[in-house]
């Protein structure tokens, strides 16, 4: 067995074994004590701490052993158990813990674990985690500055917080590049689906990602947290938002386990796909009882501009080259006229004519120019008087146009984007004949009553293909009869 596939096997046993707390974790622990490869050593710790998902003090038998192992891999595991057992409760006890190992431990990776791991317990209160790693994000340890920015990501995402925006902002001008990437991939996860009227920020940081990911000069862990982050700013078309959260309150295990897989990136970058798990679609879909989508129409009692689609900006182009004319000395074009006519009559003198002709020219010139001076003065004076003229006309003409004002509401038809924020002001007080089962989380698909059902229904039909025929025209091939499986 590669060591590769060894680490891909540890995290998948954890995967499978997801907060079922095994008595198979022992035997993973013993096997981790005995192998000699890094890397199977610290995805056994990543697995370990899938298992004990979710279960708080049961989990803390597990937890003291990886956080005082002696191996540093272990503890690099330790301290994510303590973020995914305690994932969403804000335990004070599991806070101290992290917060201790953050700043005695003498593994960098250990240090940089146990930061991000706050962001994974205190998910729920992202108020509290810009001014609880503060100090951290100060850090003379860049590991620890980097571990503080995806605290600050992951319990902050979609939130766009103010205070969490201007510690990251800090942080991305970080000397070290891999602090940088870590605050451009927070910085996306705060501000996914925030728009330019709720937040300004949005735009810098937008034009900030693609100034790095074009300049030639950044170095590749920063370029590399740019480009992720203007996938996480964009996924699903900015119809996706990280939600650690269900619509009902509760946990999303799909979301936490989600973040956490993505960034294990750190040591194999295929691990970045796990972060779809993390996205969350943002829509109100309105069906009937025969699951179709009705013409049905909401109400969002905001500005439209408030959580509008932000502008998409253009990739900074880079500058043309200016061609300059090349400068040429009189007295090579002298050489250049002699050596013209020389060829043209090889028996002819050497003479030197310019210096005559230049005086000849002068003196017309300045006769010329003599003559012309007063007529000239008066034409430019009419010039510009007439212009003056035709200036007040233009400004008499032209108004100021009045803009008109933003409209307090927007009326939605279904389906329609709807984010997470904006589900406070939706209401369902215009459509008279559709009414929602359930008003509360109608993120998603909404069954809709039908009040009036003696009258056609007027139905949304969606340009795709019907299922089991291709755009060719073709149908697919009918599904095997059935059978009983006796393997």
């Amino acid at each position: 067995m590669t060591a590769l596939a060894g680490e891909a096997a540890g995290v998948s046993l954890g995967l499978v074994m997801l907060g079922t707390a095994t008595e198979r974790s022992a035997e993973m622990l013993r096997f981790a004590h005995v192998t000699q490869h890094e890397k199977i050593i610290r995805s056994i710790g990543l697995g370990l701490a899938l298992i004990m998902y979710g279960l708080e003090e049961k989990a803390d038998p597990m937890i003291e052993t990886l956080a005082n192992d002696k191996d540093p891999l272990l503890r690099y595991g330790g301290m994510f158990t303590v973020g995914l057992a305690y994932a969403g409760t804000a335990n004070n006890n599991a806070v101290k813990k992290l917060l201790h190992y953050a700043v005695s431990d003498v593994s960098d990776d250990v240090r940089r674990a146990a930061v991000m791991s706050l962001g994974f317990v205190l998910f729920r209160r992202p108020e509290q985690v810009p001014r609880l790693v503060a100090l951290l994000s100060e850090s003379y340890n860049p590991h620890v500055r980097y571990g503080a920015a995806i605290a600050i990501g992951v319990a902050c995402a979609g939130t766009g917080m103010k205070e969490a925006i201007e510690q990251l902002l800090i942080l991305s001008k970080d000397t070290t590049h891999f602090v940088r990437q870590g605050a451009y991939i927070a910085l996306a996860m705060v501000l996914i689906e925030i728009s330019e009227k709720a937040n300004p920020k949005v735009k810098d940081v937008r034009e900030m990602l693609l100034s790095v990911v074009g300049d030639k000069h950044q170095p590749q862990p920063a370029k590399l947290g740019a480009i992720i982050a203007l996938g996480i700013i964009d996924a699903g078309g900015r119809n996706c938002t990280i939600a650690l959260t269900s619509r009902s309150g509760h946990t999303s295990l799909t979301g936490v386990i989600g973040l956490f897989v993505f960034f294990q990136y750190w040591y194999w970058y295929p691990f970045m796909l796990f972060i779809s798990l993390a996205f969350s679609p943002t829509a109100v879909i309105g069906v009937n009882k025969n699951l179709d989508m009705p013409a049905f129409q909401m109400k969002s009692n905001a500005k439209p501009s408030l959580f509008a689609y932000h502008q998409p900006i253009a990739a900074p182009k880079e500058e043309a080259v200016k061609t300059v004319a090349k400068a040429e000395l009189s007295i090579t074009k002298k050489a250049k006229r002699r050596a013209a006519k020389k060829s043209e009559n090889p028996d002819a003198m050497d003479i030197d004519l310019s210096s005559s002709q230049d005086l000849t020219a002068s003196q017309n010139l300045t006769a010329s120019q003599n003559l012309g001076v007063s007529q000239n003065l008066a034409a430019s004076q009419s010039l510009a008087s007439s212009q003056v003229l035709e200036k007040k006309e233009d400004e008499k003409k032209e108004e100021p146009k009045k803009e008109e004002p933003e409209p307090d509401f927007e009326i939605l038809e279904n389906p329609a984007r709807v984010t997470r924020q904006q589900l406070k002001f939706v209401s369902f007080d215009v459509d008279t004949r559709y009414r929602p089962v359930v008003t509360e989380g109608i993120l998603g698909v909404l069954v809709l009553k039908d009040e009036d059902p003696s009258k056609e229904a007027k139905l949304i039909t969606a340009n795709v293909p019907v299922i089991g025929e291709v755009e060719t025209g073709e149908t697919e091939p009918e599904p095997p009869a059935p059978f009983e499986f006796l393997g």
